[in-house]
């Protein structure tokens, strides 16, 4: 399986409102695209408050990567991408991706 896991700085102007229409608009690829297994998304809740402004996420769980490459070219990845990124402070410089391989 691999864990795509990506932390968002919003821009202080964005609302609440903003970032729910994006991570639903997210989570709406669901069942769209071959071996992705789940989305979760939301804010820190994280007691140890060492986020460096990264406050909200998502990952995305995929069962191989070939699975997630078929959803890096998805359309409708392709349009919360560019959501996240017009939202994000500073574009893309806000956005930090990891995709970790889980045995």
């Amino acid at each position: 399986m691999i864990r795509h896991i990506v932390l968002v700085r919003f821009r202080p102007d964005v609302s609440p409102e903003a970032i729910a229409a994006i991570f639903a608009d997210l989570h709406a690829i669901e069942g769209k695209v071959p071996g992705l297994l789940s989305i979760a998304s939301g804010r820190s809740e994280s007691p140890e408050k060492i986020e460096r402004g990264y406050l909200h996420g998502f990952t995305v769980d995929f069962a191989d990567w070939a699975a997630l490459e078929a959803y890096q070219v998805h359309p409708d990845h392709r349009r919360v991408g560019a959501a996240l990124v017009a939202h994000a402070e500073g574009g893309l410089d806000g956005i930090l991706v990891f995709d970790l391989p889980i045995a």
